[in-house]
C-alpha cells in the first residue's frame, strides 16, 4: 500500500486591485483572463509594482486589449526594459470574447480590469468585469452603505 502525501496547494496572490471600480461602476459579470507580458513585465508584477487606476479594456480586430495598466519598469532590466503603459493583449476563450463584444455594444456598458493576481501555477492573470457606470445619487448611496457598515463594526467592537 502506497502512502500518498498531500501536496500543499499554492494560494492565489492578489497583486493589485482597482478600488475605484467598486465606487464608480455597477459590476455585472466577471471574467478571469490571461495577459500577454514580456519577461521584465512579469518580474515587475511579481514585485507588486502594478497600478491600475485609469485602466480600461477595448476591442481591436476581435481581440481584447487592456490600456493604461501601469506596470513599472523592472529595476534590473537594462536596455531590454518594457514600456510602463503600453497596451497588452488579454487572453480569453473565443465564445467569451464574442459575448463581451456583443454586450459592449449596449448603451452604457464597458469592460474594466478589477484585479491583477498570480494564479496557483504562478501565471499572471487579470480579473475583468463588464460594468455599467453609476450616477451621482448611486455613488452617494454606496457611501452611505459604507458608513453604516463601518458604524456597525465600530459598535460590535465595544
Amino acid at each position: 500500500m502506497k502512502k500518498t502525501e498531500k501536496v500543499k496547494e499554492k494560494e492565489i496572490r492578489i497583486v493589485a486591485t482597482n478600488k475605484k471600480a467598486y465606487y464608480q461602476y455597477f459590476i455585472m459579470n466577471r471574467f478571469k483572463a490571461g495577459i500577454m507580458l514580456k519577461g521584465t513585465e512579469v518580474k515587475s508584477v511579481r514585485a507588486n509594482r502594478v497600478s491600475m487606476s485609469d485602466a480600461y479594456c477595448y476591442f481591436r480586430n476581435g481581440e481584447l486589449w487592456v490600456k493604461n495598466l501601469h506596470i513599472a519598469e523592472y529595476k534590473f532590466g537594462g536596455f531590454v526594459n518594457h514600456e510602463p503603459k503600453s497596451a497588452r493583449k488579454l487572453l480569453l476563450h473565443r465564445r467569451e470574447l464574442r459575448r463581451l463584444e456583443t454586450k459592449i455594444k449596449e448603451k452604457g456598458l464597458t469592460i474594466i480590469p478589477i484585479e491583477v493576481f498570480l494564479s496557483e501555477r504562478d501565471l499572471v492573470k487579470v480579473e475583468i468585469a463588464l460594468v455599467k457606470g453609476k450616477k451621482s445619487y448611486d455613488k452617494r448611496h454606496s457611501i452611505k452603505d459604507k458608513d453604516i457598515k463601518r458604524d456597525m463594526q465600530r459598535n460590535m467592537k465595544y
